[in-house]
């Protein structure tokens, strides 16, 4: 959850190192820091709080350098402090580090009864000492590393640099993503590809247990078992213009806007070519044919879109389809049909619960994976038999929208093929479906302009302490994902329930100080809603209810209607999140909250 840049060029990289902080500060911002070889020393500059604070204190020290790493972080071991800022620094080894070192506190005491003391209360700086225990008895630069990686359990990014040897950096993956990009006589290491864009497109991405050289003309990767090995140079495809805000307030509120492009950009090929297996992959036709049921494993925002996912496979290709969260998945003794698709949802297609989940889910005997994901080469996606890139396009902002309503995109393809290939869906049905999917981005658009109403309605919000969320059916995930919104970035208690269980305890919640947000289409369940909404008003409670254009509602006191589109039908969950997005965003911006970096979140959750 952390960020690390690091260069090696004939330039001052110290520029290259603070626009590449800046960029992966969205990972993790508690603290920041850079530390370069200059003239045979290793000097360093850490600050708490945003990059933008350790920038001034670089240029007030005359920081230059040919050869340096840099680190943005968001505390796991020790807190937010300077001391336990990275880099770490053991004897002019310089080392920075994302993930969580599981053997720390037994590596602290062998090395103290070393004779190393800490200074820090991190995992982190016992990998600094034990590589320089390593450089001490003999080893190299590479060489201790690959020494030093053998010696700890549990994941790590790590780049380091040391004063001894001013002309190379080395770097190691386990399990925390990291890549190599490569320049004209210089060569990068990050850990997401928008650090060093504005360097170079060419990058390799590590595989798991790979150590790397890496020095101005050549770069050299070995395996797991140190042997030299080749990976494939990619060329990134990401757009320094989604890196930067433009004309928006923040980047949450420019990903809210960009969701018609990004759901027209995801589901382009089924617009073209029909709902084809292919989508999927190569062999998809013949995986999807075979399996009886599905298993959705995700986190936060992602495990929503599954649980939307799940009505929309059950009703429509007919098979049954299980919804759990990844992080509890991967510790219990869970029932495992070979038959069943697992299929695992990341935005980063980093997030390690997730990935552990889908370890475990193989272990089991689980034959069929597929991942759902917007970052192409990320791990989840290399590790699974079939992948749907979502192509929502970078995501800058903590709280997920764009992403959310791109993997419910995909989830939605993926059921009508499965559908197809079940024999569930009619050449009738597909027809409606991809004529729903066509209206879809412009169904969108409608919604999006009503954010000035909304931003009324944020006004009404802003005081409050707690709110709650109630859907049924399709819109109860819905429901729950405004919750989220709205407690990550406005820092309001929210909960979320399906509206039928509101008599089953939750009414108890509802006074006059309790905004009720009711999402309310035109479908099979909108009379239920409506009763379920007159116990709210009979217990004092203020309703605001998000309704379709064609449904009946009356506004009246203590009951507020925002009229979406007309009712979308079977995609109505992704019409219907656009408003609570677009509340959340505005009630936060009425607090004077930071939108887009959260208190104690951050983007890509590559810890446990």
């Amino acid at each position: 959850m952390c960020g690390i840049v690091g260069a090696i060029a004939d330039r001052d990289v110290v520029p290259v190192l603070i626009e590449g902080l800046k960029r992966l500060e969205y990972r993790g911002y508690d603290s920041a820091g850079i530390a370069v070889v200059e003239q045979q020393d290793v000097r360093r500059v850490r600050r708490t709080g945003r990059v933008a604070e350790m920038e001034s204190a670089a240029a007030s020290e005359g920081f230059n350098a040919t050869l340096g790493i840099g680190h943005t972080r968001w505390a796991t071991h020790g807190g937010v402090t300077e001391a336990n800022a990275h880099p770490h620094i053991s004897h002019g080894v310089a080392l920075v580090h994302n993930g969580i070192i599981e053997n720390h506190e037994e590596q602290r005491e062998k090395l103290k009864a070393l004779g190393y003391e800490f200074e820090s209360q991190t995992d982190t700086e016992v990998i600094a000492h034990l590589m320089h225990h390593h450089l001490k008895g003999g080893d190299d630069l590479l060489a201790a590393l690959q020494r030093t990686v053998k010696e700890l359990t549990g994941a790590y990014a790590l780049a380091v640099v040391s004063r001894k040897e001013p002309e190379r950096m080395v770097c190691a993956r386990m399990g925390c993503p990291l890549l190599i990009g490569l320049g004209e006589g210089e060569n990068f290491i990050a850990s997401d590809v928008s650090a060093i864009i504005q360097a170079t497109r060419r990058v390799i991405f590590l595989e798991e247990g790979d150590t790397a050289e890496v020095t101005r003309q050549a770069v050299h990767v070995f395996d797991g078992h140190d042997q030299p090995i080749e990976r494939e140079v990619h060329v990134s495809d990401v757009s320094l213009a989604s890196l930067e805000l433009g004309p928006y307030r923040h980047f949450m509120q420019k990903e809210i806007h960009e969701q018609p492009r990004a759901i027209a950009d995801t589901i382009e090929a089924v617009i073209d070519g029909g709902f084809s297996p292919e989508l999927f992959g190569a062999n998809a036709e013949a995986v999807l044919k075979d399996i009886q049921g599905v298993q959705i494993l995700a986190c936060g925002t992602s495990y929503y879109a599954g649980l939307t996912a799940r009505y929309w496979i059950e009703a429509i290709s007919g098979l049954p389809c299980s919804v759990e969260i990844a992080s509890e998945y991967r510790y219990r003794a869970a029932y495992a049909n070979p038959k069943h698709l697992v299929v695992t949802i990341s935005q980063s297609g980093e997030t390690l619960d997730t990935m552990e989940a889908l370890k475990y889910a193989k272990s089991l005997g689980h034959e069929h994976t597929l991942s759902i994901c917007n970052v192409p080469e990320s791990a989840i996606p290399r590790a699974s038999e079939l992948v749907c890139y979502t192509r929502a396009g970078a995501e800058i902002g903590v709280a997920s929208t764009k992403a959310f309503t791109t993997q419910l995109a995909a989830l939605f393809q993926l059921t009508v093929v499965l559908g197809k290939l079940h024999g569930n869906v009619s050449a009738e049905d597909e027809a409606g479906y991809l004529e729903e999917l066509r209206f879809l981005p412009g169904s969108i658009q409608h919604a999006l302009n009503l954010e000035p109403q909304i931003a009324l309605w944020a006004e009404k919000f802003a005081p409050k302490s707690d709110a709650l969320f109630l859907g049924r059916g399709l819109h109860y995930p819905i429901a729950l994902e405004g919750a989220l919104k709205l407690k990550e970035i406005s820092y309001i208690h929210a909960e979320a329930y399906p509206a039928g269980e509101l008599k089953h305890g939750p009414l108890a919640l509802v006074d006059a100080d309790m905004p009720v947000v009711v999402i309310a289409p035109n479908d099979k369940l909108l009379e239920k809603v409506k009763s379920n909404m007159q116990e709210v008003r009979a217990r004092g409670g203020e309703l605001f209810v998000f309704a379709d254009q064609d449904s009946n509602f009356t506004e009246s006191e203590g009951v507020h209607v925002i009229r979406t589109p007309r009712h979308t039908g079977v995609l109505s969950p992704v019409v219907h999140t656009i408003p609570v997005q677009l509340l959340a965003y505005h009630t936060a911006l009425a607090r004077g909250t930071d939108v887009d970096k959260p208190r104690n979140l951050a983007k890509s959750v590559t810890v446990e």
